[in-house]
């Protein structure tokens, strides 16, 4: 190898170049991906002062990767059973954002002269703030416990989903050149399907694959396994027509809900910074200063566009969910600025060749600077929230205020919680069966064709189909009816009764027709026996124990892969209490502290600490070492690394997290003296331990040393016996520091 390839070049400058930039941007408490980004400018084509990249293609695709590592990692930290438990809160303050700020980044876009694609793509780029940003941003000014906090990470879950559904319309609309709703409604028919049909195959089978493979699973294993399933949904997104990013993002959040979610996204971590690094460099040398020179005032736009956009729509969205308008003025002004998935979408927009060169630096100024004006649009929030309360009247303030009106609209009733449950159940079971039944009549019916001939074959395709859609089409007809939710509703009134055996008949419809379409496929016959045929069907496949026990065990399997992760938070002491949610409704919320190891707090108990009259905080809860105590009384012990669940207000629980951060150990430095050392030690005539047994010496007790053994004629070390005793002219070996070992020689 006589001369290095280009990419390990590349690939040294880049690293090398990113390393010191970072420490640089990390010591101005800026955010990496700044310094990542001025990395990539000053290697990059357009700056000719540093070393610049060989092979720009090279690069490209592995920042490519790193967009797969990105998305994937994103995915493991979403998840679907949580966004559903937010309830309609964060769905109402994210779409809100993201819809208006599509609609303001178009007009500007149009504004600018710009052609229809540019200005659509720019729109989805304004839309989608950055959670790394913002989550960084909270950490390092402390607000990360603040009840407007909770908020925004919880609008910034939905936004990232959002945005996958973003850029796969962009995509489509980008590939088709159409703007018709049908074509877009179509497109939205089929992400959702496929959505769907991949997370009940994917909780299916990979979490009972890790489960079974556990034992033989090591930290290395499961690394490859976990890029094994996030390339292989990668390939399978592509060869369907969507991107990468998207299958990525939908692998990590199948494997967020199994139990090996929090050990593979920490041994993913290395590879996605790694990977991830050399993207965000890659946007950076993107960024030529004759483009942003040339579309300065675009630049300085939509800077604007952005600050006073997300300030307005975020807290007019944050209130539309029932968020207090001080609350919401924090939300919005903490999501003024645009981040990682919009370089992501200015990639797509770049790689589908539909957007123009000038976007993307256009849109990396933009970024950059509106995320180095974060923290400052945070602390500007609860000033211009008393500025908005002063020049409001009383009674506006007073009712933009509270959130009664949101506790009671949000209540739900016997009613709605079975009517959920029942569309969420068909429409599950519904894809199952269209899937089923797509997959069947176009792989193995051809292939039945041409094993048995076509009647044959026909018959054989559908027997084995029929065997199989039984399973899904029952549980559409039965699951539910048994529940605590009907039998309630049903005992509760006489007229309530038709409703559900309404219900009862429109799932058998349903499911009816799922065999019905088989069947007519499949045989010439009349529609109206074909009806017949799958109404018999049905009644025979309600009435068979065996479908029902099969059925219920694979539901029951999904089920049990599906709740795994929260299951083990339950046993382990980690889940969040349920009565959280219904503090938010007051003055008071919860959040969980980790007390620092080198706290000076650990070791006191929480009567000595006296919090609820020091910092107004109650502790509720304390999870050590995987187990909840909860409600500890005044002689609970606090140890370093406990996690202790906290109710107080934002105030309270501000001075609560500052007690933590002023409580902390002064770094120790060690003198030479407190070395432990080695020595050997002849017993004298008269030394104190003559005549004693190893027992009685007190070494420990009375020298704080230790004894190793005796030295033998032949120079060996003899492991020392409690009984032995000391003679005079022994030679001892013992271990202390240096000050106990003098003490000893002297006495002896």
């Amino acid at each position: 190898m006589s001369q290095l390839p280009n990419i390990i070049q590349d690939l040294a400058l880049i690293l090398v170049l990113a390393g010191i930039v970072t420490l640089i941007f990390k010591r101005l408490r800026q955010p990496l991906i700044l310094g990542y980004i001025v990395a990539g400018f000053i290697c990059g084509p357009h700056l000719s002062i540093f070393p610049t990249i060989a092979d720009i293609n090279s690069v490209s695709t592995w920042a490519d990767i790193g967009v797969i590592f990105l998305m994937f990692t994103l995915g493991l930290e979403f998840s679907f059973k949580k966004l559903v438990k937010m309830g309609p809160s964060p769905v109402i303050a994210a779409c809100t954002i993201i819809f208006c700020m599509i609609g303001l980044g178009a007009l500007a876009g149009h504004f600018f002269g710009w052609n229809r694609m540019n200005s659509l793509f720019l729109g989805g780029m304004l839309a989608m703030s950055s959670t790394t940003v913002i989550y960084k941003a909270l950490d390092d000014m402390g607000l990360r416990q603040q009840r407007f906090a909770s908020s925004v990470l919880g609008a910034l879950v939905v936004e990232d989903i959002l945005g996958i559904l973003l850029m796969v319309i962009l995509s489509t609309m980008a590939v088709s050149n159409q703007f018709e709703g049908t074509e877009l409604f179509y497109s939205l028919l089929k992400l959702a399907f496929v959505l769907i049909l991949w997370f009940i195959v994917g909780v299916f089978l990979i979490p009972t694959f890790l489960r079974r493979a556990r034992p033989l699973m090591s930290s290395e294993t499961l690394l490859i396994m976990a890029l094994g399933f996030c390339f292989l949904m990668v390939v399978i997104a592509v060869n369907m027509g969507y991107s990468a990013a998207f299958g990525a993002f939908m692998m990590g959040s199948i494997l967020a809900e199994t139990v090996e979610a929090e050990q593979i996204n920490t041994v993913v971590a290395p590879v996605k910074d790694l990977f991830g690094a050399i993207f965000f460099v890659s946007v950076g040398m993107m960024v030529d200063p004759g483009i942003i020179g040339q579309y300065w005032l675009p630049i300085v736009i939509l800077i604007l566009l952005i600050i006073v956009g997300q300030a307005i729509f975020g807290t007019m969205g944050f209130m539309l969910s029932g968020k207090p308008l001080r609350v919401a003025i924090q939300c919005g002004f903490s999501m003024a600025q645009i981040g990682e998935f919009a370089f992501i979408i200015a990639s797509l927009g770049v790689s589908l060749k539909v957007t123009e060169p000038f976007l993307y630096p256009v849109v990396v100024a933009v970024s950059v600077i509106t995320t180095f004006l974060t923290p400052y649009m945070i602390r500007l929030a609860p000033r211009a929230a008393d500025a908005v309360e002063r020049h409001m009247p009383y009674r506006v303030r007073h009712v933009l205020n509270s959130e009664s009106y949101i506790a009671s609209a949000n209540s739900e009733n016997t009613w709605r919680r079975l009517i959920d449950a029942l569309v969420k159940q068909t429409l599950a079971y519904s894809v199952l069966c269209i899937a089923m039944l797509a997959i069947s009549l176009s792989s193995l019916l051809p292939l039945s064709r041409k094993l048995f001939g076509h009647w044959y074959g026909n018959a054989f395709c559908g027997v084995v189909t029929f065997l199989v859609l039984s399973l899904f089409v029952r549980a559409i007809v039965m699951r539910k009816n048994h529940s605590d939710d009907f039998r309630a509703l049903w005992n509760e009134k006489i007229y309530n009764r038709f409703p559900l055996i309404f219900t009862i008949i429109v799932r058998y419809l349903i499911a009816s027709s799922f065999v019905f379409y088989l069947i007519n496929y499949l045989s010439p016959y009349s529609t109206i026996l074909h009806w017949l045929i799958a109404f018999a069907l049905m009644g025979c496949i309600m009435m068979s124990h065996r479908i029902q026990t099969r059925s219920k065990g694979l539901e029951d399997l999904f089920m049990r892969n599906l709740k795994s992760r929260d299951v083990q938070a339950q046993r382990s002491g980690e889940a969040t209490p349920t009565y959280a949610d219904q503090l938010l409704t007051h003055d008071v919320h919860l959040t969980i502290i980790q007390i620092p190891m080198n706290s000076t707090l650990a070791g006191q108990s929480l009567r000595q600490l006296d919090l609820a009259n020091k910092t107004g905080v109650m502790v509720a809860a304390i999870v050590r070492s995987g187990q909840r105590i909860n409600v500890p009384g005044g002689d609970a012990i606090l140890f370093p690394g406990d996690k202790i669940q906290i109710i107080g207000s934002d105030d309270n629980i501000k001075a609560f997290c500052e007690t933590i951060n002023t409580s902390i150990f002064p770094d120790i430095v060690l003198a030479d003296d407190n070395d432990l050392i080695l020595r050997s030690i002849t017993v004298g005539t008269n030394s104190t331990l003559c005549n004693k047994t190893v027992c009685q010496s007190r070494l420990r007790e009375d020298y704080e040393c230790m004894l190793i053994g005796f030295e033998e004629d032949n120079g060996q070390i003899g492991l020392p016996q409690a009984q032995r005793i000391i003679m005079p002219d022994d030679r001892l070996w013992v271990v202390g520091e240096k000050v106990a070992i003098h003490r000893l020689v002297q006495s002896n």
